[in-house]
């Protein structure tokens, strides 16, 4: 039977094998991905997540070692801090002959190694024999090319599928092949060193043996190959050696943080090193793949967040996410894709599937707030930068951006942007909260649209604003005041069709009938993110928001427990996001709701605390806190996840009051704080243009102290108390 998690979503939840119940292991680089359980293999248990990816193929959906016909014992596993170098120690079992012990447990020490370069896995293991005689056993490495698409393996049946083509036996290689419909070739060359013994289609064979103390070692790479693209291999310690340095360059482009606090310290640093792990660089610049296993591909929203949630510590990110969003701006309507002129990408895919239309995702526009939310970074980018030049290279997309928000996000005129499916296979829901069920009335039935988001509303409203001060840096004054006039309009009207008095909340959306959707969600957290929100209902906003309701102990609900369609376990309707709370603190710190922002701040970390490896999953179960025990994991969430691992980096900004305005050479804290988790802050070589800083921040009882031990270039510190 499939599993699925009451979720309807036919695109985005749909998997047929729990990750939460399998400590996976994951490694990607670039377009590659691989998901591993603890000992290093991959699984062919049902139609799980494991198995080794590329380009939205699975290349090898099986790879298990054994040593003498048994599985070896697991002493540890772990990726390296880095995320480049999968790790793994284990030993043989009790080894019998004619019913007596021949080999003792516990006498080869097997220390399995992988990484992943330039699409292709290199693995090694090395062999040590630590008893008092000689040992010869049997390494066999058995494998399987299933050559599944991604959607494929979450779940979406096929009618028709390619051929698999006869397997290629060398000496030292083998190469299982597949033909799509496509008329792609898709290839898995599997090569080994030493030569085996013996090579089948299905398994490699090779001969051990070890005098005491002595060594060996068995190397196997893995090349996931399209059609003409086989390369040569590179050796496994000349592919170590250029991995290795191009993963040790990549955190030092950031500013440095560490704090009196080890574990937060531990938090910050996975943090900082699975955005870096899921940056892939594009013809255009680095861009954040949203997550793995589902998500390993450029996404419009995802990318767009993940680079305002790391813009204080990595303006690049943006830049990178700017320029490939604006070379994929729609210019025609192409209902199939959800496509109109102005509209920023929803998201993109490779993979036969995505090829032949099988689903619409090859290049899809089918989200509402993907558009406002670009010409936003625009603005959040050039404060942080003041890169005038690049703001004029993107100044066309931004005012095609904004025709269509005037034009084809607002077809009835009333001022609000909304959607509807343009696509027969698209997604019905088009806002961040896209599954099928997440957009409903209080009595639990589905709004039938259009609907008009509410924290699209606040998109679009900040968006206007950010595009007037850009209009106004280029010269482009009339421009500029009618923009600013357009959100002032936009604010007065959202807050009379949106507030909900007696909920002290703003209503999730106006559906087709601009009926409100009358319940209490994350979303509206979002309108004190963009400003939207009045004082005065901002602040009665927050007090729902830190209810028990919709607060767990661990964070933020995306459904009050008292709605009707509230189920923690679900995708959009009572789970906790950490990227939603992340922008619901800097929501909270603009008005000045620092206790909340600290209360937010303190469980994400703790969450990040009863986790593996202090890695916040894409989402997690909305059960509330229970004393003493851990917090419910979300089965099938992708960990990790971009726009999660830069949640920590935002909701520290957000305690902190941080902003940067390059054009002034200003830093600027309002109204800091540390949480009470943390006693003392550095932070160091924070970039303002060409100028850095090194500062040292200490928690006091009502206050925190800030002093510049290091500046190099003109930037002013300010501190607004």
């Amino acid at each position: 039977m499939e599993e699925i998690i009451n979720v309807n979503d036919r695109f985005y939840i749909l998997a047929s094998s729990s990750m939460a119940d399998d400590r996976t292991r994951v490694l990607k680089h670039g377009e590659t991905f691989g998901v591993f359980d603890r000992y290093g293999d991959i699984q062919p248990v049902g139609r799980g997540t494991q198995g080794l990816f590329h380009q939205g193929t699975r290349f090898l959906s099986r790879q298990e070692v054994f040593l003498n016909n048994d599985r070896p014992m697991l002493l540890s596993s772990m990726v390296k801090e880095d995320n480049a170098l999968l790790a793994v120690d284990l030993t043989n079992t009790d080894s019998y002959r004619d019913g007596r012990i021949a080999i003792p447990r516990g006498s080869v020490h097997v220390f399995r190694s992988r990484f992943l370069w330039n699409g292709v896995s290199y693995e090694r293991f090395r062999l040590s024999n630590y008893s008092l005689t000689a040992v010869k056993m049997t390494l066999s490495i058995r494998f399987e090319a299933d050559f599944a698409d991604i959607f494929e393996v979450r779940g979406k049946k096929r009618a028709r599928k390619g051929t698999l083509l006869p397997n290629v036996l060398q000496k030292d290689l083998l190469v299982l092949s597949y033909e799509g419909l496509d008329e792609v070739i898709r290839e898995t060359r599997i090569q080994f060193a030493p030569v085996p013994r013996e090579v089948t289609a299905s398994q490699a064979t090779f001969d051990i043996e070890l005098e005491p103390k002595g060594e060996a070692a068995v190397a196997v790479i893995v090349a996931c190959d399209l059609s003409q693209d086989s390369r040569t291999f590179l050796p496994y310690d000349a592919a170590m050696a250029e991995a290795g340095l191009a993963f040790g360059m990549e955190p030092t482009q950031d500013c440095a943080i560490h704090t009196s606090n080890a574990q937060f310290n531990a938090w910050w640093n996975r943090s900082l090193l699975d955005v870096c792990m899921m940056v892939t660089e594009t013809k255009d610049g680095p861009y954040p793949y949203a997550g793995v296993p589902w998500f390993s591909t450029p996404f419009g929203r995802d990318g767009i967040i993940t680079a305002l949630e790391c813009l204080w510590i990595r303006p690049e990110l943006a830049r990178g996410v700017l320029a490939y969003l604006a070379s994929m701006q729609a210019t025609d309507v192409n209902a199939a894709q959800d496509a109109e002129p102005g509209k920023i990408l929803h998201e993109t895919r490779k993979g036969e599937m995505a090829a032949l239309g099988e689903i619409p995702f090859g290049v899809y526009y089918g989200s509402v707030d993907s558009t406002p939310l670009f010409v936003m970074l625009v603005g959040a980018y050039y404060e942080r930068t003041a890169d005038l030049a690049f703001v004029q290279s993107l100044w066309a997309n931004v005012e095609a951006a904004l025709t269509w928000m005037d034009t084809f996000g607002d077809p009835d005129r009333d001022g609000f942007i909304e959607y509807v499916r343009k696509s027969p296979t698209g997604l019905d829901n088009q806002g961040w909260k896209d599954s099928q069920d997440s957009i409903s009335h209080e009595d639990g039935s589905m709004a039938e649209g259009p609907i008009a988001l509410c924290e699209v509303q606040g998109y679009v409203y900040d968006a206007k604003l950010q595009a007037s001060k850009l209009a106004d840096a280029l010269g482009y004054t009339d421009r500029a005041r009618q923009l600013r006039g357009q959100a002032r309009s936009l604010r007065e009207h959202f807050e009379e069709a949106f507030w909900c008095d007696d909920l002290s909340t703003y209503a999730l959306a106006l559906d087709g009938q601009k009926r409100p959707c009358r319940v209490k969600t994350s979303n509206a957290g979002h309108c004190l993110y963009t400003g939207i929100a009045s004082d005065e209902h901002a602040k009665r906003l927050a007090t729902t928001l830190m209810s028990d309701q919709m607060f767990s102990g661990w964070g933020i609900r995306t459904l009050a427990d008292s709605e009707r369609r509230y189920n923690p376990m679900s995708y959009h309707n009572g789970s906790v996001w950490p990227h939603d709370n992340a922008m619901i603190a800097v929501g909270l710190a603009r008005y000045g709701l620092k206790a909340e922002v600290e209360k937010v701040m303190t469980g994400l970390f703790e969450v990040s605390l009863v986790l593996d490896f202090h890695r916040l999953p894409e989402l997690f179960c909305g059960f509330v806190r229970r004393p003493g025990q851990g917090l419910t994991r979300y089965p099938v969430a992708c960990n990790p996840q971009a726009w999660a691992a830069g949640s920590t980096f935002m909701a520290l900004q957000a305690c902190l009051g941080l902003s940067i305005v390059a054009s002034e050479r200003k830093v600027i804290f309002h109204h800091p704080i540390l949480p009470k988790f943390v006693g003392e802050m550095q932070i160091k070589s924070l970039k303002v243009g060409e100028a850095s800083i090194d500062l040292l921040l200490r928690r006091h009882d009502l206050d925190v102290g800030i002093t510049v031990i290091r500046r190099a270039g003109q930037v002013e510190v300010v501190s607004v108390k």
